[in-house]
């Protein structure tokens, strides 16, 4: 947070910013407007007239506010900020923007997948990360997700996931949730969708923070550098603040208490000068490297183990200003995987090549026209010159009689790059040789090697999770033979993930796939079922979230200071200071809101309470000492705060005096996330704790659902 340009703002688009302050009220034509409040009538009480046009003007733009909201994607938050390159990648990539020392402005938009705009953030569900580089040489779109796989290998079945995930076509329901038939229909006939699922059955899928994911360009591209030779690449963004997640039951009571939760969190994060930051790394495949491995690079569903192929650390991403509008630029910023710039390439990725037609295709729908590149916050860094015309939005002025290439009257203007012995964007000279087919290679038919060492790979109390999601998910589909396909496929996974969750269902777990599963499976890979190959990684470190504690850092995390009338400022202000040396916040939460008064005499202004707040919106919880405690003895809101936040495994801290508390509440146990001011030092242990996330082991004692 504290390295260089890390306050550096974004200032391309600025000169699109109006601000209306001391200005007179104009239309939109720039004529002032005497009287916004009457339309054009013919008398005090006669009709309204035709000609007032600047009522047609006022509501012409109103009945036009609203654009058609991302079939995807829809619900999603963005934020400035700059990237800046910190490795030297020129031997195997010529894009300007990755050379050691560039800084170049970003916009980068979070979402969700599944639900409508006004669907709530907390919703299980993968999550968009999608980064527009504004380089020298024009913009560059790294369109990703927090997971770094996908549900299907080919775009041809993107629109029926799609179908399926939403809401029920007779009465669309239910919103921004997958846990229902057609879904669950859908994926329990693709078993190429068994890794993806696993993730989504994660506790990934519910993330603490927008700031708080990692992530990932899901594809395999191509860095191709001035000799133009080619290395695979795959991307990832890694967090500097920790990968984190709520429990389930804590994200459903979120969204009841703060719909906006994660909006809110990068929001107010950025405005207090928390500026969140990502490094950017690579895993780099040689060409001749393509085929070593036992998947395929190409295989949207596949990743590649950090062990085979480690992650190099290039660059590092920090946010540092939030929009100043959010239609004009969140909701009208157009990504698009196929904005490339030189030194950066497509793979053969089936599910990529689809993308590259669908994104482009979209936004020229969604913004009214071929012409969205013009709205500012879309708007390249070095400008565009070419000689395309005219269409809906058409915001620049074309000067001259010449819209056609090649030609003299324009002077041969605008020129190719090579013709003034420059260099534009050349795709890399992949030798192509094969035949026109529809299906896919054998080597994309093992669907559940990669899923198995996902579940492997995570902690007992994720794994734990996992049982506890599917269990939820396959509860809520009515059909049961629909739960007998997925428990088919979850067995060919994890025999004992397959029983264990069965076991919730009622049901035994078939040991072999549904035969419907199969005949569609055969239809892309006729030889199926496969011998799967022999994995070279059975436990991957880098795909569980689990930290031990002390591991992690307590930056903008929030603390619940749990008060009354009474208690003592110096108990409170120790505290508050050691939590902020850390870069945590401390909030006061209240019986009431307004004024408080300390043990001391002072005051304070409170604005949080027990009945407007709750435990899932903080990250730990705090009871000072002071006279505040006999009234907190008497409150039964501060103990349901007190008994969720231990639910759902948070650090809860006791200062002298308030330990008694706990004989109240449903703590029959002091854990190691139970830190008393009688047992050591109260604010170093209480940070330690924290910095390791949850007491997740806290499960173990207490069979609690998360």
């Amino acid at each position: 947070m504290k390295e260089k340009n890390a306050n550096k703002k974004v200032e391309h688009i600025h000169k699109y910013v109006v601000d209306n302050t001391d200005k007179r009220m104009t239309t939109n034509d720039g004529v002032p407007i005497h009287d916004n409040n009457n339309t054009l009538k013919g008398g005090e009480r006669g009709p309204s007239l035709l000609e007032d046009f600047i009522y047609q003007d006022k509501m012409a733009h109103f009945d036009r506010e609203r654009i058609p909201e991302r079939v995807v994607h829809a619900r999603g938050s963005g934020a400035h900020g700059i990237f800046e390159a910190k490795a030297d990648m020129s031997k195997l990539t010529k894009a300007k923007f990755l050379k050691k020392g560039t800084i170049t402005p970003v916009f980068v938009r979070f979402s969700t997948v599944a639900g409508f705009k006004g669907s709530t953030d907390l919703a299980r569900d993968v999550r968009g990360f999608s980064v527009k580089f504004y380089t020298e040489e024009g913009n560059y779109d790294l369109v990703g997700n927090n997971i770094p796989v996908f549900f299907i290998q080919d775009a041809m079945n993107f629109p029926d996931l799609v179908h399926a995930v939403k809401p029920e076509p007779d009465n669309e329901m239910p919103q921004a949730a997958s846990a229902h038939d057609t879904f669950w229909d859908f994926i329990s006939l693709m078993p190429e969708a068994a890794h993806m699922i696993m993730w989504v059955m994660s506790d990934r899928a519910i993330p603490r923070s927008f700031r708080m994911m990692e992530g990932f360009g899901v594809h395999t591209f191509k860095f191709v550098n001035e000799e133009g030779k080619g290395t695979f690449v795959k991307f990832h963004w890694k967090p500097r603040l920790g990968v984190h997640s709520v429990a389930w039951q804590e994200a459903q009571k979120i969204s009841g208490y703060d719909a906006d939760f994660h909006r809110r969190d990068l929001w107010e994060a950025i405005d207090k000068g928390h500026f969140p930051q990502w490094d950017l790394g690579v895993q780099l495949i040689p060409e001749e490297d393509e085929d070593k491995f036992s998947f395929d690079l190409l295989d949207p569903t596949k990743i590649i183990p950090e062990e085979l192929v480690p992650v190099q650390i290039i660059g590092t991403m920090t946010l540092n200003k939030n929009p100043d509008n959010f239609f004009a630029e969140t909701e009208q910023i157009a990504f698009d995987p196929g904005r490339l710039v030189p030194g950066i390439d497509f793979s053969n990725d089936p599910l990529l090549q689809g993308r590259v037609f669908s994104y482009a295709d979209t936004q020229n729908y969604r913004l009214g026209g071929p012409n969205f590149h013009e709205i500012p916050i879309n708007r390249p860094v070095n400008g565009k010159h070419n000689n395309q015309k005219d269409g809906f939005g058409r915001q620049d002025i074309l000067k001259g009689n010449t819209s056609y290439f090649p030609n003299s009257t324009g002077g041969g203007c605008p020129y190719h790059a090579m013709l003034n012995g420059e260099k534009g964007f050349e795709s890399h000279a992949e030798k192509i040789d094969g035949r026109k087919i529809r299906g896919r290679s054998t080597s994309f038919a093992d669907h559940f090697t990669q899923a198995r060492l996902f579940f492997h790979s995570q902690s007992p109390e994720e794994q734990e999770h996992i049982i506890s999601a599917y269990s939820f998910e396959l509860s809520k589909v009515n059909d049961p033979k629909i739960r007998e396909r997925e428990l088919a496929i979850l067995h060919q996974i994890d025999k004992d993930l397959a029983k264990s969750v069965g076991k919730n269902l009622g049901i035994t777990p078939p040991s072999t796939l549904d035969p419907l599963t199969v005949q569609f499976a055969k239809q892309n890979h006729p030889e199926y079922p496969i011998q799967a190959p022999t994995p070279e990684v059975t436990v991957s470190k880098a795909l569980s979230m689990h930290i031990q504690p002390g591991e992690g850092n307590i930056e903008s995390r929030k603390v619940a200071f749990l008060v009354a009338d009474g208690v003592s400022k110096a108990s409170v202000d120790e505290m508050k200071a050691a939590l902020e040396a850390e870069g945590a916040e401390a909030v006061l939460v209240s019986t009431h809101v307004g004024k408080m008064t300390f043990k001391e005499g002072d005051t304070e202004e409170v604005q949080h309470t027990f009945l407007t707040d709750a435990s899932v919106c903080y990250d730990a919880i705090y009871t000072p000492e002071g006279d505040s405690i006999k009234t907190l003895m008497q409150e039964p809101d501060y103990f349901q705060f007190l008994n969720e936040a231990y639910r759902h495994c948070k650090a809860i801290a006791f200062d002298k005096g308030a330990e008694k508390l706990i004989e109240q509440t449903l703590i029959k146990k002091v854990d190691e996330g139970i830190i008393l001011a009688s047992k050591g030092n109260l604010t170093k242990d209480f940070i330690f704790v924290m910095k390791g996330h949850r007491v997740w082991e806290r499960e173990k004692d207490r069979k609690v659902a998360v």
